[in-house]
């Protein structure tokens, strides 16, 4: 099977996303293999230097550990007051934290790499969050556009969140995966909740759509799928995780190491869909009827050296870094025991 012949049509698309969402739930090999039930709530005697914190985080649905670590009372069982403030984007929550008005963020992993390469700031992953999985994160295009497979996207429009950014690696990533020259493609930055609008107006001649805007555009313009950004050489890749400033962590450890078994716990419960999905009309906003059939990325916690070391490396290949980094300094452990 060649790769432009795994572009679904739009009842497979729906069809996957009502039917094996459940899947994109589970956590990878890097979740929680090492939970145990009988820590006692704050680690060791009990105390976090920090008990109240504030997360940078955006309204997307891979934030759904988060929100039920707040709302099931698992933060405050490891002795944290954790309070989840919304951002537009998470390069702006990472300035945030860098400035200091967050104690941790939430981005792709993009940012965390790039600042770090060029030395704005030492930072370090605390926690992974979300991996790439199969109808998450896909290049769309409209009925009336002459796009229909990743071919025809050589020369074309189209619409990423904006430059040096995820969405723009992943499209890029994609194209080469499939043999066409995105050199003379031009890509133009959108919002993803606007994007849809974009499709169906004709002012772009695709996009790339993460979920929940991907099943939206299905449903209301009939939008349809182009390319799996999640499969071949992208499969299970790294997106997104939660991210510090080195001085908070040396500052703070045992805080970060409570909020490292906070979303262990978290994402350890979020492998059943039924306890995360009332969630997210709540804060994602969406409507009960999306929030059924969306496909959701794969859910982790721990951060692995290897599986990160690759995000560094694609954007080295595109340009997006002079060099690589190596990730496993940036990496906190968690304690053991």
């Amino acid at each position: 099977m060649t790769l432009a012949s795994r572009a679904m049509s739009r009842r497979g698309l729906l069809k996957l996303a009502g039917g094996t969402a459940t899947a994109g739930a589970l956590m990878g090999a890097s979740g929680c293999g090492l939970l145990g039930g009988s820590e006692s709530a704050g680690g060791g005697d009990g105390t976090v230097e920090k008990p109240n914190i504030k997360v940078g985080a955006m309204p997307v649905t891979d934030l759904a550990p988060l929100h039920l670590a707040v709302r099931n009372g698992i933060f405050q069982q490891e002795g944290l007051n954790v309070e989840i403030v919304t951002t537009s984007d998470g390069s702006a929550a990472l300035t945030s934290t860098i400035g200091g008005d967050y104690d941790i963020t939430y981005a792709s992993y993009v940012p965390f790499f790039a600042a770090q390469a060029r030395g704005v700031a030492d930072l370090k992953i605390v926690a992974d969050c979300g991996a790439g999985a199969p109808n998450t994160t896909t290049i769309m295009t409209s009925p009336s556009s002459k796009v229909r497979t990743p071919q025809d996207l050589a020369g074309k429009t189209i619409a990423i969140s904006g430059p040096r950014t995820i969405s723009e690696l992943l499209v890029k990533a994609t194209m080469r995966a499939y043999g066409v020259d995105f050199s003379k493609s031009e890509f133009t930055a959108i919002p993803f909740i606007n994007m849809p609008a974009a499709l169906q107006q004709g002012r772009v001649d695709a996009a790339i759509l993460t979920e929940p805007f991907l099943t939206q555009a299905a449903r209301a313009s009939g939008a349809v799928p182009v390319a799996d950004t999640n499969t071949g050489p992208l499969e299970d890749l790294p997106l997104t995780g939660y991210g510090a400033t080195a001085k908070f962590v040396q500052d703070n450890p045992k805080t970060v190491a409570a909020f490292q078994r906070a979303m262990d716990r978290a994402v350890a419960e979020s492998q059943d869909r039924s306890k995360i999905e009332p969630l997210l009309p709540e804060f994602a906003k969406i409507d009960k009827d999306t929030a059924a059939i969306i496909s959701l990325l794969k859910f982790n916690s721990r951060a692995d050296a290897t599986r990160l070391q690759r995000v560094p490396r694609l954007m080295k290949d595109f340009g997006f870094l002079e060099q690589d980094i190596d990730v496993a300094k940036m990496i906190v452990r968690p304690a053991q025991g």
